[in-house]
């Protein structure tokens, strides 16, 4: 069989080359897949999203989050519709949100699984976090 295993950037990790060579190293203990060392990142139980609205200047950004991220995290993303995030208080219906939770954490429950049950897309309703300006004296 005359099977050529390479992947965009070279070889693939634990795949023997398509020619005979004495060069190939398959001393490891450990299989790619199950070596940390390989671990780009987390999988998430399920994505969702998440209108994020500046009262200030009434700007409006709608994020696909992580249910694991937390508002923190959130925050880090949102930077790039505005860098002065951290210059803001965060709230959901009048009240301030915790940075170091995510959003089921602060009370902003995933309500897609349920207008689905009901025939209704699941972005019907997306849940708005509402951002108030403190006058910190940041520099910008």
């Amino acid at each position: 069989i005359n099977a050529e295993y390479m992947g965009p950037q070279g070889r693939f990790v634990h795949i023997p080359p398509s020619i005979i060579t004495t060069d190939l190293d398959n001393d490891y203990e450990i299989p790619w897949w199950q070596d940390q060392s390989y671990v780009l990142g987390k999988l998430t139980k399920k994505t969702r999203q998440i209108r994020i609205i500046n009262t200030l200047n009434h700007h409006e950004a709608i994020l696909e989050v992580c249910s694991e991220e937390t508002l923190k995290e959130i925050r880090a993303r949102y930077l790039e519709f505005n860098a002065h995030a951290a210059s803001y208080t965060w709230k959901r219906l009048c009240n301030p949100l915790n940075m170091d939770a995510n959003l089921d954490e602060n009370g902003i429950i995933d309500e897609s699984e349920e207008f689905l049950s009901l025939g209704l897309p699941d972005d019907y309703y997306i849940p708005a976090i509402h951002l108030y300006f403190n006058d910190d004296l940041t520099v910008g």
